[in-house]
């Protein structure tokens, strides 16, 4: 059981807040797109045979390409790997890329999965984040999706910035329930380095992110998620149950998966690849039929730290058990430092497993961070 994630590094503009590698430029999208099919190749040994249950395109904006060109790349991954009859087949897009006939253009593809980053519905919210939609499109093309047949549809959300007051926050909360989706992804806004909005606060065009108004709607969110019997099953993202993103589910059980495309990250259990981040020497090794990654061998300290930090942030947690299996006696370890969380309420401890309370989950990274294992 494996994944594939299929990097598409091309936007129509860059948004404000955004730190993922793409261009602005459609100009080298077919040589891309090559270079991508002979990375496919270059890689295919790189999950020993092991069955294909998740391909997911991200970026970017992978709505940017044609459902012939999505076509194409499937078909490549079939022709390389066992593809399971189930496989959740996910693409990322933008709702000004879900006109009717990019819909039904994708409803002839293998893609059975939306993602899509809606991230508000307010207008001024979205200029101010610098999307290129707008309020009444991020509906529509929701329920076009929908129309044409598509049930599995996630959509992202964001909080914590300047412009969103509570009330505003439960709006969007409230329209994403009334959409009828199972799935919600919702993230708290972050200022990394070298992004627009990092220089707009240094420059005091705009304030910086508050704290307490992220935790204060963050705690909204539960809140309403639980009263809409949405399940938190990781700390930012949420379904009806049984709807899951298995391909994301898959990241935090520590499952194999391969990563295709400028920047894209793969993981096999032992080692760690990641592609270079940068388009045109992307291009130029897979020219010269060479992968332009770099990889690390995991040591036993950081299979133990990749585990407690991904396990703490789902509701299935952190198995004891599970970290033994890693390196025998860590869980005695562990709990040393996990005792103080667990009487501060913020860690629970429940058949052999740690999971994060409601207070807990506004700490997930420092409480992980704080239980690491020195190399």
């Amino acid at each position: 059981m494996a994944g594939i994630y299929i990097h598409i590094p091309f936007c129509k503009q860059a948004c404000h807040y955004c730190d993922f590698h793409f261009s602005t430029s459609l100009k080298y999208k077919d040589q891309m797109l090559e270079a991508i099919h002979s990375e496919l190749e270059l890689q295919k040994n790189y999950l020993q045979g092991e069955s294909i249950e998740t391909i997911y395109f991200g970026g970017g904006t992978p709505s940017v390409l044609a459902s012939t060109e999505v076509n194409k790349i499937i078909d490549h991954i079939t022709q390389l790997h066992t593809v399971s009859g189930n496989t959740e087949i996910t693409l990322e897009a933008n709702p000004d890329d879900l006109d009717r006939e990019k819909i039904n253009g994708l409803r002839q593809t293998p893609v059975n999965r939306f993602s899509i980053g809606i991230q508000s519905f307010f207008d001024e919210d979205l200029a101010w984040m610098n999307r290129v939609h707008r309020a009444q499109e991020a509906e529509a093309s929701v329920k076009r999706a929908q129309d044409a047949g598509f049930e599995n549809i996630t959509i992202d959300l964001i909080y914590g910035y300047p412009l969103l007051t509570d009330s505003k926050w439960k709006h969007n909360l409230d329209t994403a329930f009334a959409l009828g989706i199972p799935h919600i992804s919702a993230y708290s806004m972050t200022v990394e380095p070298q992004t627009a909005l990092a220089a707009f606060i240094s420059k005091k065009k705009q304030p910086s992110m508050n704290e307490q108004q992220s935790a204060e709607q963050f705690a909204i969110m539960l809140d309403a998620m639980q009263l809409n019997r949405f399940e938190q099953y990781e700390i930012s993202n949420f379904c009806k149950p049984g709807h899951y993103s298995r391909h994301n589910s898959n990241y935090w059980k520590g499952v194999t998966y391969l990563g295709i495309g400028p920047s894209a990250h793969s993981f096999n259990g032992d080692t760690r690849q990641w592609n270079i981040a940068n388009n045109a020497k992307y291009l130029e090794h897979l020219s010269n039929n060479h992968i332009p990654a770099e990889t690390e061998t995991l040591t036993e300290a950081d299979r133990l730290n990749e585990y407690i930090m991904t396990s703490l942030r789902t509701m299935w947690g952190l198995d004891l058990g599970k970290l033994d299996n890693i390196a025998k006696g860590s869980s005695s370890i562990l709990m040393k430092t996990a005792e103080e969380y667990i009487a501060q309420e913020k860690v629970l401890l429940s058949e052999n497993t740690l999971t994060l309370t409601a207070k807990g989950k506004l700490y997930a990274d420092a409480i992980a961070a704080e239980m690491f294992f020195q190399a």
